[in-house]
């Protein structure tokens, strides 16, 4: 899944606007700039996936076009998906349709799964912590980078140098194939247990930085808190691209860890009550282009 990430760190490519673009714009420079690429693997999540897996280039040039990224952009970002794996071409006549690979149906059906159900009241914790002690000597510079954007992403604080806690000791996989891939899977030791004694606060606050994840959601919160949309696709799209962040940025603490007055559940409840009341528009504009 490290892809989407990737993809969001790609320089984004505008052009001239469409009459949607303006509005569009507005909500991508509220939350954070947007790559071509990126934008393309929130539409290939929600629109192609869902359907036949299969995109004609025009549909892709189209809906881009909503999103002010000019045609060329949106043709290299095709051309580097697909170099990567993530798509196929194939010739009809004079176009083009892309096919999504086994690799990106995976890697797309397991983001969205995560996307979507993000943001529910979190069931009762069971007090149990997850503990990896991972130390990389200084050389090992590539792999401590690949530990970390791992861990991070499946939710783990870095309190101390080659320490790393989570209260999700479901994800054990996702540690242990974290590690093997940063070539640490035999000398890396994970734990598994409660938490003794100490002062919490002060730990979550040396492994998390939740003031950045707090200016997140409410960034995301001021962008689409009232919004009329003139183009629904488009804004659809801005909608998920925008929420899609925050299951690989939010640790998603129990309850009893976080500040008073935590915004997640209010970003979650608009997001997801945007979302149902654009589906339906936003579906015919992209069937009318596909």
């Amino acid at each position: 899944m490290s892809v989407l990430a990737h993809a969001d760190r790609d320089a984004v490519a505008a052009g001239q606007r469409s009459p949607a673009g303006p509005a569009a714009m507005s909500h991508r420079h509220a939350v954070g700039s947007s790559s071509a690429r990126g934008l393309i693997f929130t539409i290939l999540g929600e629109y192609v996936l869902p359907a036949s897996g299969v995109v004609w280039t025009s549909a892709m040039i189209d809906a881009m076009a909503r999103l002010d990224v000019e045609e060329k952009a949106t043709r290299q970002a095709l051309m580097r998906t697909a170099a990567d794996g993530w798509l196929t071409a194939e010739r009809v006549g004079r176009r083009t349709r892309w096919r999504l690979t086994p690799s990106a149906d995976r890697l797309l059906t397991e983001g969205s799964e995560r996307i979507y159900s993000f943001g529910d009241r979190r069931a009762g914790w069971d007090r149990d912590w997850l503990l990896v002690l991972a130390r990389i000597p200084e050389a090992g510079r590539p792999a401590r980078h690949a530990l970390r954007s791992r861990l991070t992403r499946a939710g783990f604080g870095n309190p101390a140098p080659g320490v790393w806690i989570s209260t999700h000791a479901e994800r054990l996989a996702e540690v242990e194939q974290a590690l093997a891939e940063a070539g640490l899977a035999g000398e890396a030791q994970i734990f598994r247990g409660h938490h003794a004694d100490g002062q919490l606060p002060v730990l979550v606050g040396q492994a998390w930085d939740l003031a950045t994840v707090r200016r997140m959601y409410e960034d995301f919160i001021t962008a689409f808190g009232s919004v009329s949309p003139a183009d629904p696709l488009a804004e659809m799209v801005e909608l998920v691209h925008a929420w899609r962040r925050f299951p690989w940025t939010d640790p998603d603490l129990p309850s009893e860890l976080l500040p008073p007055g935590w915004p997640r559940p209010r970003a979650a409840a608009l997001f997801r009550r945007l979302h149902a009341q654009w589906a339906a528009q936003a579906a015919e504009s992209w069937q009318a282009i596909g």
